[in-house]
Order: C-alpha cells, then sequence, then structure tokens
C-alpha cells in the first residue's frame, strides 16, 4: 500500500485578493458619503422611500466593513502554518455574515414598507429626486468596480462558462466579494425603486407607491441573499463537490480500466481551490504522483491525499454508473 499527501496550498489568489480589498474600500468610503446624504435628505424633505434607502445603505456600509476585515484577515494569515488548507475560507465567511445582515435589511424593508403603507407622510419630491437619483449613479459606480473582481459569473480565468459543458470552477467564486457585489446592487435596486415610488407620487400622486416599493424590494432582495448563504454555508460547512465534478475525477484516473477510485472526499477549501482524498485500487499500482497527473485539469485541487492498494483478487471491480 502507498500512501502520499501533498499540500501545496498558498493563499496564490493575494494579488487579486489585495485588487478587491481596494475596491471594497473605495466602495465602503463612496456609500457611506452616499448613505449620510440620502439619511439627512429623507428627514429634511420628508420622502420614507429616501429614507429607508438611506438606512439600507447605512446596514450596508458595516456588512461591506465586514468584507474589507475579512479580506485583510486571509492577507495577515495567508501563510500562518496554524491554518491547515489556509485563509481561504475568511472570504467565505464573511460572505456567510454579509448574507445573513442583508436578509435582516429585506425583512426590516418589508415591515417598514408595510407600516408606512398605512401612514404616509408630505414629501418634497423634486429634492428627494434628485438625491436618490444620485444614490443610484453612486450604485452603479461601486457596482462596477466590483463586477470585475468576483460578481459576475465568469469561469476563472475570464472566459465566460459556456452552456453545457462541465465547469469545477462553477461554484467557486469569491462569496466574499459576491456578497458586497450583491450589497450595491440591492442598493441600486432600492434607489431605482425610490425614483419609481417618488416619480409616481410626483406625476400621478400614488404616495403609497413609496411603501410598496419598498416591500418589493426587500422580497428581490431575501432571494438574492438565499443563493448566497446557501452557497457559502456549503463552502464553510464542508459540502461534497457537485456529481459531474466526482465523474469527472473518477473518468480521468479509471479510463484504462486498470485503476478504479475506492473512495472519494473532495470539497472546497478557498473560492476556485478544492482539497481532496483519493483512494486507489490498481492491477498494476502506479506512485501517487500519477494519479495527481492524471487529474490536472480537471479540478484545481490544492491539496491532495493519494493511497494506493492492489486491487483484491489481482483484477479491478468495475462499477456501473449513469
Amino acid at each position: 500500500m502507498k500512501a502520499d499527501r501533498q499540500c501545496y496550498y498558498r493563499f496564490d489568489a493575494e494579488t487579486l485578493h489585495a485588487s478587491a480589498e481596494r475596491s471594497t474600500i473605495r466602495v465602503i468610503a463612496l456609500t457611506a458619503v452616499m448613505m449620510l446624504a440620502e439619511i439627512v435628505g429623507g428627514i429634511v424633505f420628508g420622502s420614507m422611500a429616501l429614507l429607508a434607502d438611506g438606512w439600507h445603505m447605512a446596514t450596508h456600509v458595516a456588512a461591506l466593513g465586514i468584507t474589507a476585515l475579512a479580506y485583510r484577515y486571509a492577507r495577515i494569515h495567508a501563510d500562518n502554518p496554524a491554518y491547515t488548507f489556509g485563509t481561504g475560507k475568511i472570504g467565505v465567511l464573511g460572505g456567510f455574515a454579509s448574507g445573513v445582515a442583508l436578509m435582516v435589511v429585506a425583512a426590516f424593508m418589508a415591515v417598514e414598507s408595510a407600516a408606512r403603507l398605512f401612514k404616509p407622510g408630505r414629501i418634497e419630491f423634486n429634492e428627494a429626486i434628485a438625491i436618490a437619483l444620485l444614490g443610484l449613479l453612486v450604485n452603479l459606480l461601486s457596482a462596477w468596480w466590483l463586477h470585475d473582481h468576483g460578481g459576475s459569473d465568469s469561469h476563472p480565468d475570464g472566459a465566460p462558462q459556456q452552456r453545457g459543458t462541465h465547469d469545477p470552477h462553477r461554484h467557486g467564486h469569491d462569496h466574499n466579494l459576491r456578497a458586497a457585489y450583491l450589497h450595491v446592487l440591492a442598493d441600486a435596486l432600492t434607489s431605482v425603486l425610490a425614483l419609481v415610488a417618488l416619480g409616481c407620487g410626483k406625476l400621478l400622486g400614488w404616495i403609497w407607491m413609496d411603501s410598496l416599493m419598498g416591500i418589493v424590494g426587500g422580497l428581490v432582495i431575501a432571494r438574492w441573499c438565499h443563493g448566497l448563504l446557501r452557497d457559502s454555508a456549503g463552502v464553510l460547512l464542508d459540502r461534497r463537490a457537485d456529481e459531474a465534478t466526482e465523474r469527472a475525477m473518477r473518468d480521468a484516473v479509471e479510463r484504462d480500466g486498470t485503476h478504479r477510485i475506492a473512495d472519494l472526499h473532495i470539497w472546497h477549501i478557498a473560492p476556485n481551490q478544492m482539497a481532496a482524498i483519493v483512494e486507489v485500487e490498481s492491477t498494476s499500482p502506479q506512485p501517487p504522483d500519477y494519479y495527481r497527473r492524471l487529474l490536472e485539469g480537471v479540478v484545481r485541487l490544492v491539496h491532495v491525499t493519494v493511497q494506493v492498494s492492489q486491487a483484491p483478487g489481482g483484477r479491478v471491480v468495475q462499477v456501473s454508473r449513469e
């Protein structure tokens, strides 16, 4: 029996994360300024939609602060041997925490908007619309800053994923930056809804639109948040890789019929990086590095443990898979 393990984990996305951290800090500063403008404007001009958007931004400033701290912590401890698999999950943890905060914001928006539906107030529409429009422009600029780092569903090398093809990196997004991206998109959505509500109130006298748009915005944000919590929680809990990834690994090793994967465990340890424990039975056992080479290009494995043993009875039992 041969057993070997290889760990060459390095926070090799350090440059990308440093750039993402800078973008996040810029977004925090810009959002904080706009948050103050909307809160003050909402109070002065009597716009509930504008005030809600301002407080919504305030919560996001706090959540984005978690994102920035997560990047800093991951960078400082990137080479700390106390972290067996590195600090890649710090960002995922930050994304999960931000998702929880965003879910609370969504619930708050829906409840408060429902209450305001029955108690509309006087609104200075022109001034409120101007501030809401500026807030939307700020959110779009922030989203643009963050998009190239982790907001899109592109392949890690920058090429978009093609439909119908297996991409083991598909679920390897930077959950931390994805959370920041969703936060600014949620802010952009609430700014749009505020503009719609204020426009309807000014032109049609539909003041109740102010509260209705808040309820709709809360529901949409909650749906976005659900996906973020599901994906980041899966990484934090070491959820097994998808079946397509496991099938690709088995096919790579078992192609010639002399080797069989008897046991396989594969999970994410960071965005775009996975660890695996592979037990191989073979009629002609090879060194562990041989099996690692077979797996190259199938998935990005940065920590691999390979155990090789002689197949019982000198033959490999082929297992039928659908």
